[in-house]
């Protein structure tokens, strides 16, 4: 019997587990606009009837955890674990309403049985999905605005340096945008540990208002900052397209998108981005993450994978034009512990950059914001 005709037979979904976690973080972390010293992640383990066992989860509330039990498992359960855009389709029709809790909650569940479809067919998800890129390209992500001076320059030096990463993003925008000079300073600073060879992002969390993200924009052009994240709330599409047209900096934004039609009007819209972020944690999983990426295609935009490196690594393979993803971003008060384990993180990192698409952050992402993904926000 091919491994496929087996896969089917034993394909039908018969249990979903579900968990809530709460990792706290190694330090208070703060972006432009939040502050935070925990991470909660919501994970789900579906099971199919050979007893073999898919993984998924989401970042957000235990609320996702309740939605999955009472509304979403039932509309799974009995299905082939290799039908998962119907599994999709069934738990959409099974709730009302979509962003939000809701799309978390279902991408934890669609994660999950695309992880068991891939097992029972014995493929790599990046090959079951059809595979473009050998690897994934990287940035570090961090640099929280409740950092110090000595903080920062621990953490990229030791990106850049120790683990040779060529990409890092820190975060401006602190307090609503009322920091400006510091916000400006730690950027100076930043270009100085990191050199004039490596790419310098910054992601203000939607903290400034249009005029003040312009003149803020024109200024990090000094420093050659290429990629400006969230200069103002992603939902502000025009104050993102004036900002875009005024800037050297790239814009990006979309890491709150939850389904297509937001997707849809961010693309289509009065050129609000140069680089649509899509979080297959927040926009129901790999289906839907895959829908906006041919959108942002058709529009000859670029698409990073915003946080979750764990999952978003393979997805990215499958992606064209690629852009970046996150690797767990050491936190600087463990440089000794990574530093020892230096050679292999090098590696790691080595093959991330040679694709686009996932973000470096600590090592509590998935499980917490100073793990698996990049910094800010829980997701950020």
């Amino acid at each position: 019997m091919s491994a496929v005709r087996r896969a089917a037979d034993e394909a039908t979904v018969l249990r979903l587990e579900t968990a809530t976690y709460t990792v706290p973080t190694d330090a208070p972390e703060a972006d432009g606009t939040l502050a935070w010293d925990s991470t909660t992640l919501v994970v789900v383990h579906a099971f199919a009837a050979d007893g073999t066992t898919g993984l998924g989860w989401t970042y957000a509330g235990r609320a996702c955890q309740t939605l999955i039990d009472d509304q979403l498992t039932g509309s799974v359960l009995g299905r082939s674990a290799l039908d998962v855009p119907g599994c999709l389709e069934a738990m959409v029709r099974a709730c009302l309403g979509r962003p939000g809790v809701v799309s978390c909650a279902i991408a934890a569940v669609e994660l999950a049985m695309w992880d068991l479809k891939a097992r029972l067919l014995g493929l790599p998800l990046c090959r079951l999905l059809g595979q473009v890129h050998e690897q994934v390209p990287v940035y570090g992500s961090g640099g929280f605005t409740s950092y110090d001076d000595a903080q920062l320059r621990a953490q990229l030096e030791l990106w850049t340096q120790e683990l040779r990463i060529p990409r890092v993003k820190i975060k401006i925008g602190e307090s609503w945008g009322a920091c400006e000079q510091r916000d400006l300073a730690r950027v100076r600073q930043a270009r100085e540990v990191v050199g004039p060879d490596v790419a310098l992002y910054v992601d203000a969390n939607g903290g400034y208002s249009p005029a003040q993200a312009v003149r803020v924009g024109q200024q990090l052009a000094e420093q050659d900052v290429t990629w400006f994240e969230e200069p103002v709330s992603s939902d502000d599409l025009a104050g993102l397209a004036r900002i875009r047209g005024q800037v050297r900096p790239d814009v990006t934004a979309g890491e709150y998108g939850y389904d297509l039609t937001y997707f849809g009007r961010m693309c289509a819209a009065a050129g609000p981005v140069d680089c649509l972020q899509v979080d297959v944690t927040r926009c129901s999983g790999v289906t839907e993450w895959l829908r906006p990426a041919a959108v942002a295609a058709a529009h000859g935009l670029d698409v990073s994978a915003h946080c979750a490196p764990a999952l978003h690594a393979l997805r990215r393979r499958r992606v064209e034009p690629a852009a970046h993803g996150v690797l767990p971003r050491p936190s600087p008060d463990r440089a000794p512990a990574v530093r020892r384990s230096a050679a292999g993180a090098r590696r790691r990192a080595d093959a991330g950059r040679r694709t686009p698409g996932t973000r470096a952050g600590p090592a509590s992402r998935t499980p917490s914001r100073s793990g698996w993904a990049d910094g800010g926000r829980g997701n950020a």
